[in-house]
């Protein structure tokens, strides 16, 4: 396993990312679930201080696939995905994602609430208007889309994380949304539960389903159609998975090189 932390200290050249088209200001594209034109986010300090956390990111994912977005810890991919899910305002820039769009913690008890799998599953189909046999022909639908049928009756407190995270994916699928926003889904998880949530990602994609994926291990990396890479608030490249990871080892290797000097 490659360790990530040494990617941050090399000063390799990336080509820059793919550019999306605007109208109008308005991005307009039926090939894709999601794109950003120049998104800028800031915060404020106390002492009044304005802070850049994104800059100018530009971003564009085909429907119907998985992509990474990785890069150092702290390099603003969090963020951008919450700028993705409406979760914080962009200062600049435009975007748009298709919906419905949800957004799966990286914390699965921040989301998994309910006492049984069930009723976690259906909690948010209460602000439909569903008949009760249209409630559960959706939960057993978005249960068995990611390998979690035979725990329907289980209750909550009793499953692994990876299971957790498994019925917070079945809980976005089960309200049709149409893009995951997926927040370091396997970061408390064990080596099988990670293989679990990854698999159940990947079963519901295609057609409809579109999925974004925060990610610090490179090995998850396989797993993707493609890939979007960033460092300090910026996103260098986006490409696809090999040409990534052919970038990312070739500026390992230089920073290695440069600690054995």
């Amino acid at each position: 396993m490659m360790n990530s932390s040494l990617i941050r200290a090399s000063t390799f050249h990336i080509p820059p990312p793919l550019q999306c088209t605007t109208r109008d200001n308005v991005i307009t594209s039926p090939n894709y679930a999601i794109e950003g034109r120049n998104l800028s986010y800031s915060i404020t300090t106390k002492q009044g201080k304005s802070v850049p956390i994104l800059q100018d990111c530009s971003i564009t994912i085909p429907s119907g696939q998985l992509w990474m977005l990785l890069g150092p810890n702290g390099c603003g991919k969090s963020t951008l995905l919450k700028v993705l899910a409406g979760l914080l305002n962009p200062t600049h820039g435009n975007m748009y994602v298709k919906r419905p769009k949800s957004f799966v913690f990286q914390n699965p008890d921040h989301q998994v609430v309910m006492p049984t799998v069930e009723a976690d599953v259906a909690f948010g189909l209460g602000k439909f208007n569903l008949s009760q046999d249209e409630v559960k022909s959706r939960v057993e639908k978005a249960l068995d889309a990611v390998g979690m049928s035979d725990y329907i009756q289980r209750p909550v407190q009793t499953l692994s994380g990876g299971q957790k995270q498994r019925v917070a994916i079945a809980g976005a699928l089960a309200e049709t949304c149409e893009v995951l926003l997926l927040d370091e889904l396997t970061t408390f998880l064990d080596e099988s539960d990670q293989m679990g949530v990854i698999k159940a990602v990947k079963n519901c994609l295609g057609g409809d389903v579109t999925a974004l994926w925060v990610t610090h291990r490179l090995e998850e990396l396989e797993f993707a159609d493609g890939a979007v890479y960033m460092e300090n608030g910026r996103v260098i490249m986006q490409s696809d998975t090999k040409s990534i990871m052919a970038v990312l080892k070739e500026r390992i290797s230089s920073y290695s090189d440069q600690i054995n000097l």
